[in-house]
């Protein structure tokens, strides 16, 4: 149903989340993040809730592990669902309920742990780890690339439909939040499309909101 790899860049600071999934509008439902604070992946049999409530308890100091479980602790059916969480300080966390669906795995690495449900294999989680720790570059990009590389070694016992890439970095909203809700086919790759034409953007609509005075022509008619 869904494999994903939650992570940090050390040298930014910055968090991020990508995931891909054979249902609908995976990026709707699974990511949470909060800048300087920590990122969620709440997936399998989804609770949406177990992102803020993980977030809240690291904002409020608690660790990775202590935090998912003070969340979970707060799910009646917490045995349904999977949920891999980093913090700010790179510590990381994750649960695989007892009934995860199918073929389920998670692992941890360097400033990342990622995790997966009705996999084709257990390979893809470790595939998307040692892609991402031998990744360079922007954080989003890096996402993407762990993603392609679980999709490569297997993916979803099925094909997948959607995808979704989502980074925090020092401002109150996400300065990525990118999402393909349904494609028939290679919505990753729709996905990573995407992220190659917003990159080269995505600073400029950072400088709009901050500061307007200093905002870049929008290059669009009517906008000279």
């Amino acid at each position: 149903m869904t494999f994903s790899v939650t992570a940090r860049c050390a040298e930014t600071g910055q968090l991020g989340i990508a995931i891909s999934s054979s249902s609908i509008a995976v990026g709707a439902r699974c990511p949470w993040l909060q800048a300087g604070v920590g990122a969620v992946s709440s997936q399998n049999i989804t609770l949406p809730l177990l992102g803020p409530l993980t977030l809240a308890g690291l904002e409020k100091g608690a660790g990775a592990e202590a935090a998912l479980s003070q969340a979970l602790a707060q799910d009646t059916f917490s045995a349904y669902r999977q949920v891999t969480v980093i913090d700010a300080a790179g510590g990381t966390a994750a649960w695989s309920g007892e009934h995860t669906l199918g073929t389920y795995h998670v692992a941890h690495g360097v400033d990342c742990v990622a995790g997966g449900n009705m996999l084709a294999d257990k390979a893809v989680v470790d595939a998307m780890v040692r892609a991402f720790e031998g990744s360079h570059g922007a954080l989003a990009g890096r996402l993407i690339t762990a993603l392609q590389a679980g999709l490569a070694a297997g993916g979803e016992a099925g094909p997948v439909h959607s995808a979704a890439v989502k980074v925090a970095d020092r401002c109150a909203w996400p300065i990525v939040d990118l999402r393909v809700d349904w494609r028939d086919e290679d919505p990753i790759g729709e996905l990573a499309a995407l992220w190659q034409a917003y990159e080269p953007q995505m600073q400029a609509y950072v400088t709009r909101a901050l500061d307007p005075r200093e905002a870049p022509s929008y290059g669009v008619p009517g906008d000279e």
